[in-house]
Formats: C-alpha cells, sequence, structure tokens
C-alpha cells in the first residue's frame, strides 16, 4: 500500500478495526479460561458448560443479519459504537450472576446471549466500511489485518486472564474486559467515519485513490435489500456453507482448546495458558499472510484463484493437519500441528469477507451479516457437540470429526466466484470487466 503524498487515515481505521477485532474475542474467549474456576462455583459439567458457550454464538448468529442491515442503514461508526457499549455491559453481567440463584445456569445463558447479540455487529459493520473504504487491490490486505485480530486478542486471553484470575478471581477477568471494550467505543466514535468523503484527515489524493478502486457495483444506490436474490444466490449459500465449516473448526479451539490440554492433556493452568497461544498466534500469522497472498494472486491470476482457489488450498491443509495432530501422544507436538490447522484455515478468512465486499456492495453489511451467521451456527454446533463427542469416544474424535466438517468448506468454496455480483443485470457489460479485473 505505498501512499506517495496521499493521506493514510483508511490505514488507521483498519488498525482500529484489527483493535476492535481482538477486543471482541478476548471478550467472547475469556470464559474459555474462566470456564474452568466457574464449573466449580456454579457446579456444572462440561456439558453445561457448554451450554453457556453456545448462548453466546445463538445470539450471535441470530442478529448477523439484522446487524449487517443496521451497520449499512445507520452506518458502522454509530452501531460499532453503540456495539462496545451494549458488550461492555453484559461482559460485567456475566459475573453479576451469583452461583446459588435458583436458575443460575439460565441466567448465564441469557447474558451470553445477550453478549453474542451485542457482538454480532462487530465484522457486518466492518465489512461494510470496508466496501466504502477500501479498493478492491487492497482488500485481502485489510482483511487480513481486521481478523488477525482475532488470533491476537484469542492468543493473548489465555495469559491475561490467566493472570487477572489468580490476581483476583475469574470475576475480575470480566470486569476488566467491560473497561476495555467502554474505551474502545469512545476512541471508535471520536475517530471512524462511515465514509471518506465525511473525514477531515482524508486529503484529495487518498480520496481519489479509494473511489478510483471501488467496484462499479460499490457506487450503485443503497436500495432495498435484494432478499429474493441473495437467498437464490449460488456464491451467498457457498459462503455460508464454506464459513460454517470454518466456524465449527475455529470454535472447538476458542471454546474448547484450553480445557482440553489442562483435562485431556493434564497440563497444569499455566503451562495450558502457556500452550494454548500456539493455535491463536498461527491464526494470526495465517490471517495477515493471507491477506497479502489474496490480493497478490487475484492480480496475477483472476479473483477466483485469489479468493475461492486459495480458501480451497486453505481448508485442505486446515483438514490434513487436524487429522494428523488428533492422532500425536505427546502434548507439545500434538499443539503445534492442530496449531498449524488453526492458521491453514485462517489463510482463507480475508477471502470470506472480501467475496461479500466485491459482490454485493451497497448491500455489503446484510450479505457478509447472513455469511457470519453460518459461522457462528457452526460455532454453536461444535460448542455443545464437541465435549459431548469427547465424553462419548475422546477426544481424538473430536478433532477428527472437525476435520470431517473441512470437507463441506472444500466444495462449498469451489463454486464460489467473486467475478459474479450480486445482482448482475444492473451493471453494464463494462462494468462487469471491470469488476472482475479489479
Amino acid at each position: 500500500m505505498a501512499e506517495g503524498g496521499r493521506s493514510k487515515v483508511r490505514l488507521g481505521l483498519i488498525f482500529l478495526l484489527f483493535v476492535v477485532s481482538a477486543i471482541a474475542f478476548l471478550d467472547r474467549t475469556n470464559i474459555s479460561v474462566a470456564g474452568v474456576e466457574m464449573r466449580k462455583d456454579y457446579g456444572i459439567d462440561q456439558v453445561h458448560l457448554g451450554w453457556v458457550f453456545s448462548a453466546f454464538l445463538i445470539g450471535y448468529a441470530l442478529f448477523q443479519v439484522p446487524a449487517g442491515w443496521l451497520a449499512a442503514r445507520f452506518g458502522p461508526r454509530r452501531v460499532l459504537t453503540a456495539a462496545l457499549v451494549w458488550w461492555g455491559l453484559f461482559s460485567a453481567l456475566t459475573a453479576l450472576v451469583p452461583p446459588d440463584a435458583r436458575h443460575a445456569l439460565l441466567l448465564l445463558f441469557l447474558v451470553r446471549l445477550s453478549l453474542g447479540i451485542g457482538e454480532s455487529v462487530v465484522y457486518p459493520s466492518g465489512n461494510q466500511l470496508i466496501s466504502r473504504w477500501i479498493p478492491a487491490q487492497e482488500r485481502g490486505k485489510a482483511n487480513g489485518w481486521i481478523f488477525a485480530g482475532v488470533g491476537a486478542g484469542s492468543g493473548i486471553s489465555p495469559p491475561l486472564i490467566t493472570a487477572i484470575i489468580l490476581a483476583g478471581g475469574w470475576r475480575a477477568s470480566f470486569y476488566v474486559c467491560a473497561a476495555i471494550g467502554l474505551v474502545a467505543s469512545i476512541l471508535w466514535y471520536l475517530v471512524a467515519r462511515d465514509t471518506p468523503q465525511e473525514h477531515p484527515r482524508v486529503n484529495r489524493a487518498e480520496l481519489a485513490h479509494i473511489e478510483n478502486g471501488l467496484p462499479p457495483v460499490a457506487n450503485r444506490p443503497r436500495g432495498p435489500v435484494p432478499w429474493g436474490a441473495m437467498l437464490t444466490s449460488r456464491n451467498v449459500w457457498g459462503l455460508f456453507l464454506s464459513y460454517f465449516a470454518f466456524g465449527y473448526v475455529i470454535w472447538i479451539f476458542f471454546s474448547w482448546f484450553y480445557i482440553y490440554l489442562a483435562e485431556a492433556r493434564h497440563l497444569d493452568l499455566k503451562s495450558s495458558a502457556a500452550y494454548s497461544m500456539l493455535p491463536f498466534l498461527c491464526m494470526t500469522l495465517g490471517c495477515l499472510a493471507g491477506g497479502v497472498i489474496n490480493d497478490v494472486v487475484s492480480k496475477r491470476f483472476g479473483l477466483y484463484w485469489g479468493r475461492s482457489g486459495l480458501s480451497v488450498i486453505a481448508f485442505i491443509l486446515s483438514g490434513t493437519f487436524l487429522l494428523l495432530g488428533s492422532m500425536v501422544d505427546d502434548a507439545l507436538l500434538a499443539v503445534v500441528i492442530l496449531a498449524g490447522g488453526a492458521g491453514a484455515i485462517y489463510l482463507s478468512q480475508s477471502s470470506f469477507w472480501s467475496v461479500t465486499a466485491d459482490i454485493a456492495g451497497p448491500h455489503t453489511g446484510v450479505v457478509s451479516g447472513f455469511m457470519n451467521m453460518g459461522c457462528q451456527i457452526g460455532g454453536a454446533v461444535t460448542s455443545s457437540l464437541t465435549p459431548w463427542i469427547a465424553k462419548e469416544f475422546g477426544w481424538t474424535a473430536a478433532f477428527m470429526a472437525g476435520a470431517g466438517i473441512v470437507l463441506l468448506g472444500v466444495i462449498a468454496w469451489a463454486v464460489v466466484d467473486p467475478n459474479r455480483p450480486l445482482l448482475p443485470q444492473e451493471l453494464e457489460p463494462a462494468d462487469l470487466t471491470v469488476a472482475a479485473t479489479a
């Protein structure tokens, strides 16, 4: 992204979205670390804790499409600010559910459900901003940075939350996360704007660079949401199903990897925290590398190979690592191989969000929200199904099930074509040529 005399506001906003993304995953994965102590206080087993994990993902999944509509209707600046305040509140409320309450488990379920609703707007809002601010040729790297925050936030969670728990108890970890979210809400509102034309620090050179790099579909009037076209689109359903597979795999790491190390590999609290960082470090590196590869391959061989082709390879690599890692006896070697599976699947992350911006233009928030719903449904399934598989058949079977689900993602990605706009009838033939070669 060489700048010359251009201002760099869009890069600053992408970095801020990286930070928000990290905070979001710090807030949603802290319960995986705190869950070891919470189970003791609430007197629940892994399966019931899995229900609490799933509650977040149910709320997150169900609100994805409304979240995308809100981001398109009211703009990512206001919507994401409100969301940061909302999830800070419900993060704190997680710690305030009394263990001796008559329906403590139900209250925990409802609080985490509400937290999921609040966090649901993060990535639809971010992708709506991408569609307005980021030229097509930079979207791979931009999304790579935003979703590198997933690995960064999840990676710092084990040592940070463990340190807070050892110092002040598991409840303190939720209060700290709530405070971080509230600070971020203020910063986002002060810095962000919905469009580059509204931002006082964007100079003419940067504005021209952004406008010249946007696909033609981005400049279409927003109009009503094209539900019919969206729900009959092979692209949209391919993204939905492949993101379901993606969500199933990654939430094994977000929800259960720390507990897997502690209870299946018999590591102590500090060792589990240190080892469980590795998959998230690999996710971060995979995300950044995938974004760069995405843009380079797209420029040389076209959007299909840069977005879809890369993702097919990433899914195949991930499934292979999960199969191998699940059969290794040595704890450290298993962690390294399984972490490779997490990093490999994250090579595809920027492709998901780049394609929705490529094909949907002004409807990017809604389409990406629908796609992301698939990811969260996959996560909700694995949050409850993985402990059951582990209990009945062992942890090796749980990871092998994830490797099997990866095949769905391979098939689904193969049919996704970023060159096919959601509403091709709105584009002139010349526009389609530009969109295909951007």
